[in-house]
């Protein structure tokens, strides 16, 4: 575990137990095995009712052992429970959580712990078994695998209390309530950072030495020379010199990257079994965490109806940390979003040329979807690179040969979907924007297509 998700750990709760309802005692598992094998009496009775008396003071026998164990039970206040997380819960990634079971009295106590975990992180509640000697402590673990983004509610840890011999049993309770905040897939985004790092343009993003002319971050004047552009001549310097002169300028090192996340009713469709808004959210961490590791600026974005999540670009480890905690409750809608607000706040926020990244996906409607038009509000002023999530049981049903009419109808119409939307990206792409189409792939190609822009600094 890295130190920088050792932060989002979340913190560990402990609580005493308290007796379950007021008569909160029952039989053990041995108490009725003893039971049974008192029923061997029954056969000798058959020819001498005489037996039955020895039935009857078996059974009266077993019920004093089972009062004897029942008094051994510590009181359910000498016994404390800890629940402790090792790893920061992550969407579809699999973590384990420890219960830890204290016990102050002087008596062994056999635990069997249920925690009440909600559906979203583990399918079944875990049942644990606990066996804490006198004054000691044992321990166990569970695993969890979240299915689901933002706040999880856990609640109490029941106990059933036993001793050794586990004639008898005692019920307790230990009030844990916690909230703790599933994240977007770490490791994918870990993944794409370790790319970077081995990757050339790490080397060219972190370099020291300055590339004149290639930037637009203003270095240096001289005097103008063959090639030079005019639109780089400063006419002030020159009105003063009495002769032409040249601004030069240098590589920007410190850019700002806008992630704009759709999260509409379209993105609830899903995509091998995770949602589109979820591949979004993973992609956007991939790339934040990329893009911040290069030294950029980066702000996020996300709204459904309304703005749900606006984040102003900065950068550091801090900020990372923001960025996660924000896309880790990322909520989808279930409206149409109003992709015309979102380009309209942005283009209030954010006065520099920037890298807008825009995830989201678009409606199959004739006339030209209102997120295109949004994002090419933003193309005078920023470089957008417009991502689509596709589907690829549709690309699949539009390669398929028919061979029966509902088939030819299905394959024509997932056809006209696909060409559709290659002629909405295309419209993009000669507008100026950058624009590309992915499904599961989705966290590479974004970071792939972000590497590309600081290469070629298209900004």
């Amino acid at each position: 575990m890295t130190s920088g998700d050792t932060t989002l750990v979340p913190a560990s709760v402990e609580g005493q137990a308290r007796r379950f309802k007021r008569l909160g005692i029952a039989f053990g598992p041995r108490f009725f095995v003893l039971l049974a094998i008192g029923l061997t009496w029954i056969g000798p009775a058959f020819f001498e009712p005489r037996f039955l008396y020895g039935l009857v003071a078996w059974d009266g026998l077993v019920l004093v052992a089972w009062a004897i164990d029942l008094w051994r039970l510590p009181s359910p206040d000498r016994l404390r429970v800890r629940r402790t997380w090792l790893a920061p819960p992550a969407l579809s990634v699999e973590s384990r959580v420890r219960l830890t079971l204290e016990n102050d009295s002087a008596t062994t106590v056999r635990a069997i712990a249920l925690d009440n975990v909600p559906h979203q992180l583990r399918v079944d509640p875990p049942t644990l078994t606990l066996l804490a000697g006198p004054g000691g402590e044992a321990e166990a673990e569970y695993r969890i695998r979240p299915r689901e983004r933002g706040e999880a509610a856990l609640g109490d840890v029941y106990l059933r209390l036993q001793t050794p011999r586990r004639l008898a049993e005692a019920w307790a309770r230990v009030p844990l309530p916690q909230t703790v905040v599933t994240c977007p897939n770490l490791d994918e985004a870990r993944r794409e950072a370790m790319f970077l790092v081995r990757s050339r343009q790490v080397d060219l993003a972190r370099r020291s030495k300055r590339l004149r002319g290639a930037g637009r971050s203003f270095e240096s004047l001289r005097e103008y020379r063959d090639g030079d552009e005019v639109r780089d001549i400063c006419w002030t310097a020159s009105a003063r010199r009495g002769k032409l002169v040249t601004r030069l300028f240098e590589i920007e090192k410190s850019q700002t990257i806008w992630i704009v996340i759709d999260s509409g009713r379209l993105m609830r469709t899903h995509v091998a079994g995770v949602t589109k808004l979820d591949r979004a959210v993973n992609a956007a961490l991939s790339l934040a965490q990329v893009a911040l590791l290069s030294g950029d600026r980066v702000g996020v974005l996300a709204y459904g109806r309304r703005i749900g999540h606006r984040l102003p670009a900065a950068r550091g480890s801090r900020h990372l940390r923001q960025i996660i905690d924000h896309l880790a409750t990322v909520e989808a809608d279930e409206w149409e979003a109003d992709h015309l607000h979102a380009a309209g706040r942005l283009l209030t926020d954010q006065k520099r040329r920037s890298l807008v990244v825009w995830m989201t996906d678009v409606a199959d409607t004739a006339m030209t979807p209102e997120v295109v038009q949004a994002a090419s509000r933003l193309i005078g002023r920023h470089l957008v690179l417009f991502v689509v999530i596709g589907q690829p049981d549709l690309a699949r049903v539009a390669l398929e040969r028919p061979e029966r009419v509902a088939e030819m109808y299905r394959s024509a119409a997932a056809q006209e979907v696909v060409r559709r939307r290659d002629v909405l990206l295309a419209r993009l792409r000669t507008q100026g924007a950058l624009a590309l189409e992915a499904s599961a792939e989705l966290s590479p190609a974004v970071v792939n297509a972000y590497l590309e822009v600081k290469q070629r600094n298209r900004l």
